[in-house]
């Protein structure tokens, strides 16, 4: 194992807070002296299929702690996303079906070692030790906690105060949460900064057990393509690590400039002395912006899909938008997302560039459509498009529209 030194440089990258610092040396000696690896836990409800980039911003951080000698555990809610988590919900979450849970779990199981060392994980389900739990035991742990200390969390407090309904079942929840690390007898334990309450919950639940509590990171929840809230799907504002690399490549041009660090400091590895000539360089205007955030796109885009995917979706962006394939001036517009694919006549009509499905529909037989350069010719194909993303749709041979998709 790598010097506590150099281990704890490592694991502060890209955190919000380590609960506490102290604590997580002391056990990084002790698993040095001992060369027993850490046990890193994060709990994933399988309440979505898909995992979007907000989603690895942990996943990263337990590579780290992979990198650095120690065990994961990939531990997957199965029994708690049955109940739905809580937090931040105004009102009581609608339960998951079994069905919907396993099917959810198996999709997380194929994406995760897109990060995640496969040799080195540990998949887990809570269902292993929850779902045997009779009575007595709950009764233990219930008692393990008091209503004053659930009702600390504010989205309890709110709905508490506006006399809205809690379930004692979302009462339990932290707890059941806080007793997966009994279980696992987790030394760390990582999460989003929404989870903190949580987390914490899980160091008095280990005392309560008698086990020395557990280290609490917490990370950063990585703010989505519309610049307000975080990645989430519900709001179409995310990108997906399975998305295709031009359209991955194209969502992540399309962020704030203000976000172009934040996104490099979580989501890559580029070495801390290099971000900081960048963040000095876009300071004081010696650094394109343009060209660091295609950097960016690059460099996330080769770590799903490899560099020869990303080069060739960072040239097709190019070709379309930097090149003069397409006039400086072009016209923009925005077009509300219907799902996530709309038919190539539709689109052509509503973008404006043709007056009848009867007109769009012959100039796509013509082979007069193009997307980003690509021509289509099949006036039945659906074209994918997501929210937050931007393409030219180009019409003939001068007639250009940057399309918006909100």
């Amino acid at each position: 194992m790598p010097p506590k030194n150099e281990q704890m440089d490592l694991i502060r990258r890209g955190v919000e807070e380590v609960i506490s610092e102290e604590e997580l040396e002391r056990k990084i000696e002790r698993s040095i002296r001992e060369q027993r690896p850490l046990i890193v836990k994060e709990g994933f409800d399988p309440t979505a299929p898909d995992i979007h980039i907000g989603h690895t911003v942990s996943l990263r951080k337990m590579r780290h702690f992979q990198d650095l000698g120690h065990t994961v555990v990939f531990l997957i809610g199965d029994f708690t996303g049955m109940i739905g988590d809580p937090t931040g919900k105004s009102e009581t979450r609608k339960r998951l079906s079994r069905e919907e849970v396993e099917q959810n779990a198996r999709t997380y199981e194929e994406q995760i070692f897109k990060i995640l060392d496969r040799d080195r994980t540990v998949i887990d389900f809570n269902s292993r030790w929850l779902s045997p739990m009779n009575l007595e035991s709950v009764a233990h742990l219930a008692a393990t906690s008091t209503v004053a200390r659930m009702l600390e969390r504010d989205d309890f407090a709110g709905r508490f105060k506006e006399n809205r309904p809690i379930s004692i079942l979302e009462f339990l929840y932290p707890l059941m949460q806080g007793y997966d690390s009994v279980a696992l007898k987790a030394d760390v334990e990582l999460g989003g900064t929404d989870q903190k309450f949580n987390l914490l919950v899980g160091r008095d639940i280990q005392r309560a057990y008698g086990q020395d509590p557990q280290v609490v990171i917490t990370l950063p929840l990585l703010v989505g393509l519309d610049g307000k809230e975080k990645m989430s799907k519900s709001l179409n504002n995310y990108v997906g690590i399975t998305d295709p690399p031009a359209e991955m490549f194209g969502k992540l041009m399309s962020i704030a400039d203000a976000l172009m660090m934040d996104y490099f400091e979580i989501l890559t590895s580029i070495p801390e002395n290099e971000l900081a000539r960048m963040r000095k360089g876009l300071e004081n205007g010696t650094a394109d912006p343009r060209e660091t955030k295609a950097l960016l796109a690059r460099t996330i885009t080769a770590e799903y899909h490899g560099e020869d995917a990303a080069l060739a979706a960072s040239n097709t962006f190019d070709r379309v938008f930097r090149d003069r394939e397409t006039p400086s001036d072009i016209e923009e517009t925005s077009l509300k997302a219907e799902g996530n694919r709309i038919w190539i006549v539709r689109l052509v009509v509503r973008a404006g560039m043709a007056k009848s499905n009867g007109e769009a529909r012959r100039l796509v037989v013509q082979g007069g459509v193009t997307i980003d350069g690509e021509r289509v010719t099949n006036p039945e194909e659906e074209v994918r498009v997501s929210r937050g993303t931007a393409f030219v749709l180009k019409v003939g041979k001068r007639r250009f529209k940057k399309i918006q998709v909100v």
